[in-house]
């Protein structure tokens, strides 16, 4: 089934190269709209009720001056998806630093805790704040040991009791020790056995009285659609502090439906999972996840990723030739290790405005194995070849095929990826500024 984003993309596509955005065009535009959303598993009728609006608001509303009925589109499109998933973004979770935040991590069976709370553990070190975690989960076999792992390689305290059946003990001495140790965010992960969500709430409101969390965190499985929403509705009835994370969102054909599904009930989502990488977590930013959807991107997440890889590995230089356009060969080879520590490089490109629309997917697809092949390849060139790499011709090809134990045609693969992503990302700078999303476009921040 072809991907949320995917099909967004493409019916975004159609309206661009559009020769005239008329009553047909639109009417194509919803249908499409209509189709993507119901195969991610959207709920039906807010599909009907979100077509309607953009429908109508394309045809009906007043062009602003400068503006085509064909950026009107795009930007209504962006304008209620963003209303579906939660209109303005939340207030980034900062906790105190010197002072002990507990937050408490609930969920069902395999919702994916044990990964979340990783994943929160690398985010908040990275904000400067010492964590520890706490192992209540006295249910699943290997669950101490996991997390204890998890603890050792992340740098974070670790408590837990193996053989004390009472998960709401361990969690009440864990919390005391990490506060004695001035342990400034305590993650306390709890077992996740029950697969109806009151026995859920229960031993939730058991912990919390015993513990008395600053925050309980709901960690709601992506791929579960719209069956997400009786378990944050059930939640957030239960508590006014609970907050949302949802996992496993890098690909499932149900995510729209689990995050639709989930912001209709009108509990707060705070933190994604984009992948399985303890770094593959962000603060959920409708505007910014809808605008990766439609394939438009976010030069903002795009630069602050960057700085991050940046302070880890000391690197000089930032992605922001990528960005302009303006780079060679010596520029991609210095940054493909920190492109490597961010993730696949069609991710990286889906960043940059545009792209997502526009880049064939044979340029998108960028592999750890031929990354490493390129690098080798690029160490075989000499300093003129990665500054100039059109005065790369057949002979300089077979020598650098020598030198690098590659193949003139793996050379060749290289600079044609090399030379399609320039012009690409050339074209695509030329009109960030018509492009949502973008500073003086159509769409505010």
């Amino acid at each position: 089934m072809e991907s949320l984003s995917s099909s967004l993309g493409n019916a975004i596509k159609k309206v661009l190269r559009a020769p005239v955005v008329d009553e047909k065009v639109v009417k194509e535009l919803v249908r499409d709209i209509q189709r993507a959303l119901i195969q991610s598993d959207v709920n039906v009728k807010l599909v009907f009720e979100l077509s309607q609006k953009i429908e109508k608001r394309i045809l009906e509303e007043e062009l602003p001056p400068g503006i085509s009925r064909r950026e009107l589109a795009v930007k209504v499109v962006y304008d209620e998806l963003t209303s579906l998933l939660g209109g303005e973004k939340p207030q980034p979770i900062k906790y105190p630093k010197g002072k002990s935040t507990v937050v408490l991590l609930v969920g069902i069976q395999g919702s994916g805790k044990t990964t979340t709370a990783s994943k929160l553990t690398w985010y908040h070190k990275k904000q400067g704040l010492s964590v520890g975690v706490v192992c209540a989960d006295n249910f699943r076999a290997g669950a101490y040991d996991q997390l204890l792992q998890l603890a050792q390689k992340s740098g974070a305290e670790f408590y837990g009791e193996k053989g004390n059946p009472s998960a709401v003990e361990i969690a009440k001495n864990g919390v005391q020790k990490m506060k004695e140790k001035g342990v400034e965010l305590i993650l306390v992960d709890t077992a996740g056995r029950h697969k109806d969500e009151g026995d859920l709430i229960d031993e939730m409101k058991e912990i919390a009285d015993a513990i008395s969390p600053d925050e309980i965190i709901l960690v709601l499985d992506g791929t579960i659609g719209q069956q997400a929403m009786q378990q944050a509705e059930a939640f957030n009835r239960a508590t006014k502090i609970g907050t949302i994370f949802l996992t496993k969102l890098d690909g499932s054909a149900r995510g729209g439906g689990a995050l639709s599904a989930v912001a209709a009930t009108g509990a707060p989502i705070r933190f994604i999972g984009t992948g399985e990488g303890v770094e593959e977590v962000e603060v959920f930013n409708p505007a910014r996840f809808v605008g990766r959807l439609l394939g438009m991107g976010d030069i903002e997440a795009l630069v602050e990723k960057v700085k991050e890889v940046q302070r880890a590995s000391s690197m000089p230089k930032d992605l922001s030739a990528i960005a302009s356009g303006r780079f060679t060969l010596k520029d991609l080879y210095s940054q493909m290790q920190a492109l490597r520590k961010m993730g696949p490089f069609s991710k990286i490109l889906q960043s940059i405005p545009g792209m997502g629309l526009s880049l064939p997917k044979e340029a998108m697809d960028l592999s750890e194995e031929r990354m490493k092949r390129w690098m080798v390849i690029m160490q075989s060139m000499t300093e003129e070849e990665l500054e100039e790499p059109h005065l790369i011709d057949g002979s300089r090809i077979r020598r650098i095929a020598r030198g690098s134990g590659t193949t003139p045609k793996e050379i060749r693969e290289l600079l044609d990826h090399y030379k399609m992503s320039k012009k690409f990302i050339k074209q695509m700078v030329t009109k960030q500024k018509r492009l949502p999303g973008m500073k003086g476009g159509i769409i505010p921040k």
